[in-house]
């Protein structure tokens, strides 16, 4: 059985992984590191075991949130879908069962805003766990005047983080951002798309998504 540390430990992966951090470097983008990774695949385990889903299914979107960007390797735009296919190579030589391979590599594929869709219980964790990834330190820039959109609002975030409750059937992401920055509307101008996806996921895994800025209730 593949586990989620064979899959860090795998040398092709470790090297795929330090070239997209490498490359989007070169491009000034928010950051798709280690770390960022880390931070994808150990929420969507933790989404999926405190909503009761099986062990084996909470790993594989470990699996399939740390992996989830590795196609950024290739190119920044449709990096879900080159991704799966990377996926599903280094998954097949490491023995991953076809059927567990295509659960993995459907996740990678559906978590980018524009095309992506919960179409199994780990893709949807696996969108929620990346998208609530909001946060100032992704920003590489220095230069506030060279910020794009997406740069603007991830660094006007202070705060940010998942809650999952079973029993309420809910998902909460909470922010505090900073509005010198971004103001909350902005922010709804610019991730609109993101909390739509959110929203479909959460309800998905048969959840209400709720999305709470600087303290208020805005979903």
């Amino acid at each position: 059985m593949i586990r989620l540390e064979d899959v860090q430990h795998n040398p092709d992966v470790e090297v795929l992984m330090k070239k997209v951090h490498e490359y989007l470097a070169t491009m000034l983008a928010i950051t798709h590191d280690e770390e960022h990774a880390h931070h994808v695949a150990n929420l969507s385990y933790r989404i999926l075991k405190i909503l009761d889903y099986p062990e084996r299914e909470a790993e594989l979107a470990a699996i399939a949130g740390y992996m989830h960007d590795i196609g950024n390797v290739v190119n920044r735009y449709e990096h879900g879908r080159s991704g799966a296919l990377m996926a599903f190579h280094l998954l097949m030589r490491m023995g991953m069962p076809a059927e567990e391979i295509a659960v993995v590599i459907a996740a990678i594929g559906n978590h980018e805003e524009r095309s992506g869709f919960a179409v199994s219980n780990v893709a949807a964790a696996v969108i929620l766990a990346d998208k609530s990834n909001v946060h100032y330190t992704r920003v590489r820039k220095e230069d506030e005047a060279t910020f794009t959109t997406r740069d603007r609002v991830n660094y006007a975030a202070r705060e940010s983080f998942l809650t999952a409750d079973p029993e309420k059937r809910e998902i909460i992401m909470n922010l505090k951002i900073d509005t010198s920055i971004c103001s909350v509307m902005e922010y709804f101008e610019i991730f609109m798309v993101k909390m739509l996806l959110c929203r479909r996921a959460a309800n998905f895994l048969n959840c209400r998504f709720g999305l709470v800025i600087n303290g208020n209730h805005m979903l």
